[in-house]
Parts: structure tokens; C-alpha cells; sequence
């Protein structure tokens, strides 16, 4: 139990420690300064001042006592102050001008002490002491200069505005890090009117250099097209080349394969050749030969049979032409004999005609009766029908009629003297030929019939 009071008691002193230790030790941050005053806060001479009757503590911490010492905090950032000044230039031309002013608290301990003294429970009325300090030397600077100086030489106007205010800001205990001069305006035209020469003269240089900017384009793009055409151009010069190429390889490809090809179907036929050299040619070769030889030993054969028979028909026609003469002399012996007994008959049917006509040419006629009424019925060659109303006599008295009528039986009379006289006699005792006596069709005969 004792010891557990001990323990209570240890932490109870720890806690208590600390929190003391809170109360009284205070820290500067990197933005501010501590600004402790009271019972023994006095800071160490500085730039010949021996005491600024309290203590300045920056960047690190320092005890103060409760009751005794107060610490308040003084920042040390930066602060924009903006700036708006209606004013007048020498030209007695009214301009306003608007612009910032970024200013701080010195880092230096007069500076701190200097605003300590003026700003430390009233920081935020800062803003406005720098307006008013900054709006007088602007209109002071400004009242000596022109608008053209405002506009063309800013920089000086920030200038001669910030060394005009340095002594202020030094006993202030501020330093101004930027001044900048936002915007000029003029209620005249003043400005706007003293820019459009200048403006003109920029918007035809600028018409002139973007016509030039223009052409220069359209000579790049005219070039950028002919160069795009010579790079086609060359590309379908080159793809061509390469296709010609490609199809001249494989044309020669081609022509590669169909030599081989044609190589090996040599070597095929060669060797196919000599198989049949081997296999076919050579023995039929050698059947041929024993073929002709025995074709010639046949062929010898037959002449000699053929010598044999021509030799025995030789003999055989030489034996039948003697005997053809012998029959030849025989039949015109016989023929000779015939004519002699011919004529001789002649001449006795001759003789006889002379002596008695009329019963040498009824013997005839009786003879060639039938050849006689085949030429007498030839009258009748044309006729389709035919009606004979007296029968049988009709068809005699129209056949003697067609005899005597038309010369039939006249020929043929003629014809018998003339075979009686040999063929060269009539009967009136002269040289002639006698016309052959047409053969006569056959005349159908349509006999009526009797009631």
C-alpha cells in the first residue's frame, strides 16, 4: 500500500511537471517572433541601442513566467496589400492605377521591435497604413511623369515609388518585397487613342507578314505536294521495278521448273527408251529379222514357183495359140465356104426375084409376118383407148389401113428384097440401105359387146 501511494504520488509530481512546464515554456514558430514583456524581459543591446524594454525571441523557444511576463506573437509572413490611386499625369491627363504591394515584418530585430511598438495588437490595420503610405508617393511620382512614361517605363514608376517609401517602411519596421503595377486606365481615350497608330501599323505588318505567312504556306504545300507526288511517283516507279522484279524471278522461276521438268521427262524418255531398246526394241527387232528372212525364203520360194508356173503358161499359151491359128484358119475357111454358098444363094434368089417377084415376096412376107404386124401396130403407140365397133374384122381392115397408111409394110417389103438381094439392091434395081422397121407397141383393143 505504501508503495502504490509512492507510485500515485511520482506520477501525481510528473503530471504536474509537465503541465507547469507547458505554462511556462513558449516557442517561436518560423513565421512569428515571441514579444515577452514584463518582470526581467529585457533584450540584449542591439545596433547600439542599449534596451528596447522587452524581449524579441525568433526561431526557438524561451521560458516565461505566469503572472510575471506576458508573450504575444508578431507574424513575420507576407502580406498583399492592393492599391488604387485616381491621379494626374504632367500631361494633366486623370489616370487611375491599380496595383499590389507585397510587404513583411523585417527579419532584422529593429524591424520586429519597430513593429512590435506599432502593429503588435493592431496587425491587421498593417494593410491599410501601407495603402495610404504607398497611394501619396504614387500620385507624387506620378504628377511628374506622362502617360507615355507610365506605359512604356513601368519599371521606373516602381522604382522611384519604393525608394520614395523606404524611409516610412523602415520606421514602420516593413520591407516591401513587390511592387506591381497592375493596370493604367484613362477616362479620355488617351490610351486607346495613342496605341492605334502603333496598332494600325502592327495590324498591316501583321496582314503583311500573314499574306507572306500565306504564300510561304501555299509555296510549302505546293512543295510538300510535289514532293508527295515525286515520293508516289518514286514509290510506284520502285513498286513497279519491284514487281517486274518479283515476276521476272518467277517467270525465270518458272522457266527453272519447266527445264528441270522438261530434264526429267528427257531422262524419263531415255530411260523409258533404252527399257524399250532392252525390253520391246531388240527382240522385235529380232523377230523382224527372222520375219524378213523367212518372208525372204517365202518370197524366193514363190518366185521360184511363180518362174515354174510362168514358164508352164508360157508353154501353155504358145500351145494355144497354135492351136487358136489352127481353129482361126479353120473358122475362116469355114466363113470363106459360108459367104461363097451365101453369094451363091444370092444369086439365086436374085435370079429368081427377077423371074417371078410376086412369089419371092410372099414367101418373104409369110416369113416375116409377125415382125410386120409389130411395126403396124407401132401406129397405135399413142392411143390410151380404142373402140372398134366391127369386131374382129375392124381390127384387120384398120391394121391393113395402118400397114399400107403408114409404110410399114413397105420397110419391111423392102427390108426382105434387101436381105433377098444380099443388102444391096431394091426393087428397082439400086444401091441402098433400107431403114429398120420400128418395133410396134402393143394397142389394147376394146371390143364392144353385142346386144
Amino acid at each position: 500500500m505504501p508503495v502504490v501511494v509512492a507510485a500515485i504520488a511520482v506520477v501525481v509530481a510528473v503530471i504536474v511537471l509537465v503541465v507547469l512546464f507547458k505554462m511556462v515554456w513558449r516557442v517561436a514558430e518560423p513565421n512569428e517572433a515571441l514579444i515577452i514583456s514584463g518582470l526581467g524581459a529585457r533584450s540584449k543591446p542591439i545596433d547600439g541601442v542599449d534596451s528596447l524594454g522587452f524581449k524579441i525571441v525568433t526561431g526557438k523557444g524561451t521560458s516565461v513566467l505566469p503572472g510575471f511576463q506576458v508573450a504575444r506573437r508578431l507574424r513575420l509572413d507576407s502580406r498583399a496589400a492592393n492599391l488604387e490611386v485616381n491621379c494626374v499625369t504632367q500631361q494633366g491627363i486623370p489616370v487611375k492605377v491599380r496595383g499590389v504591394v507585397i510587404y513583411k515584418v523585417g527579419d532584422d530585430f529593429v524591424s520586429i521591435a519597430n513593429s512590435a511598438r506599432r502593429f503588435l495588437e493592431q496587425q491587421g490595420s498593417m494593410d491599410g497604413a501601407i495603402h495610404e503610405l504607398f497611394t501619396g508617393h504614387l500620385r507624387s511620382i506620378i504628377g511628374g511623369l506622362t502617360v507615355e512614361d507610365l506605359i512604356l517605363n513601368r519599371e521606373r514608376l516602381t522604382s522611384e515609388t519604393r525608394g520614395s517609401a523606404a524611409d516610412e517602411m523602415s520606421k514602420l519596421g516593413l520591407v516591401v518585397d513587390s511592387l506591381q503595377i497592375q493596370e493604367i486606365d484613362d477616362e479620355t481615350g488617351y490610351i486607346t487613342n495613342l496605341g492605334r497608330p502603333h496598332a494600325a501599323r502592327v495590324a498591316s505588318v501583321a496582314r503583311i507578314a500573314e499574306a507572306e505567312r500565306d504564300q510561304e504556306a501555299t509555296q510549302r504545300e505546293q512543295e510538300a505536294l510535289r514532293e508527295n507526288a515525286a515520293v508516289i511517283r518514286d514509290t510506284e516507279i520502285k513498286k513497279a521495278e519491284y514487281e517486274g522484279q518479283v515476276s521476272q524471278a518467277a517467270q525465270q522461276a518458272r522457266q527453272e521448273v519447266i527445264l528441270k521438268e522438261t530434264r526429267n521427262a528427257e531422262l524419263e524418255a531415255e530411260r523409258t527408251e533404252k527399257r524399250l531398246e532392252s525390253e520391246v526394241r531388240k527382240p522385235a527387232d529380232a523377230r523382224a529379222y527372222e520375219q524378213v528372212k523367212l518372208a525372204e525364203a517365202d518370197r524366193e520360194q514363190r518366185i521360184a514357183q511363180a518362174q515354174a508356173a510362168a514358164t508352164e503358161i508360157q508353154l501353155r499359151a504358145q500351145r494355144e495359140a497354135e492351136a487358136t491359128r489352127l481353129l482361126g484358119e479353120a473358122e475362116a475357111d469355114a466363113i470363106r465356104r459360108k459367104g461363097l454358098a451365101e453369094a451363091e444363094a444370092i444369086k439365086a434368089r436374085a435370079d429368081a426375084l427377077a423371074h417371078n417377084t410376086d412369089a419371092v415376096i410372099a414367101q418373104q412376107l409369110a416369113e416375116q409376118w409377125p415382125e410386120i404386124v409389130e411395126a403396124g401396130a407401132r401406129v397405135f403407140g399413142n392411143v390410151d383407148n380404142m373402140v372398134v365397133l366391127n369386131g374382129a374384122e375392124g381390127v384387120e381392115d384398120m391394121l391393113a389401113k395402118a400397114l399400107t397408111l403408114g409404110g410399114a409394110g413397105l420397110g419391111v417389103a423392102r427390108q426382105l428384097l434387101a436381105g433377098m438381094n444380099g443388102g444391096g439392091q431394091d426393087g428397082g434395081g439400086r444401091n441402098g440401105s433400107v431403114p429398120s422397121t420400128p418395133s410396134l407397141p402393143t394397142v389394147p383393143l376394146e371390143t364392144p359387146e353385142k346386144d
